[in-house]
């Protein structure tokens, strides 16, 4: 993967444009590194995570990687405050890649309280978020519910606690999940 910092330029020049393309290209990279690390260890699991920006990178790896790795690998993602990042035919999609029944990876993703960012782009827009959403609670004891389902309307989900941004809270979006972790903005 190219490191180097590249200034970026508004260029209408197409060489410009389809060298950035290439350069931030990194499925192709990501996938040798995991191939390489399964053979390294003798394993047949992946776990993958991310925050914000970097859940919906891992949901697009959850996706793009049991397609790629051996048969038999186990994929698992858990994301935290993860926008959408398809449609309800994409959310379709991840949902029969990750069905419990022979599932070759499963999707978890960890909204907290009031968090903006779990319910944008809006469903307005044809956005939907796959099933597997664990919802933490505004309450003393900040508990998890699970959400069945696509953007689950129960007021125990963020669709339904969160109806839109105005009613939300930014700082929800950094924590605290995990015992009191707490993450940095994307």
């Amino acid at each position: 993967m190219n490191t180097q910092s590249q200034k970026l330029t508004f260029s209408s020049s197409r060489s410009t444009f389809h060298r950035l393309i290439y350069d931030f290209r990194t499925a192709p990279e990501i996938l040798a590194s995991v191939l390489t690390l399964l053979k390294r260890h003798n394993a047949s699991s992946v776990a993958i995570t991310g925050h914000s920006l970097g859940a919906a990178l891992a949901l697009l790896d959850s996706v793009y990687l049991p397609l790629h790795l051996p048969a038999g690998t186990y994929v698992r993602m858990v994301g935290y405050g993860m926008p959408r990042v398809g449609n309800s035919a994409f959310a379709d999609y991840v949902d029969g890649m990750h069905s419990a029944d022979g599932a070759i990876a499963t999707v978890t993703h960890i909204n907290n309280k009031k968090d903006p960012i779990a319910i944008i782009p809006g469903r307005f827009m044809g956005f939907g978020h796959p099933a597997g959403e664990v919802h933490i609670q505004d309450d003393p004891g900040n508990s998890w519910v699970a959400c069945p389902g696509h953007d689950n309307p129960s007021p125990l989900c963020s669709v339904g606690d969160v109806p839109n941004v105005i009613q939300s809270n930014l700082l929800d979006h950094i924590g605290p999940y995990d015992d009191g972790i707490f993450m940095g903005l994307c």
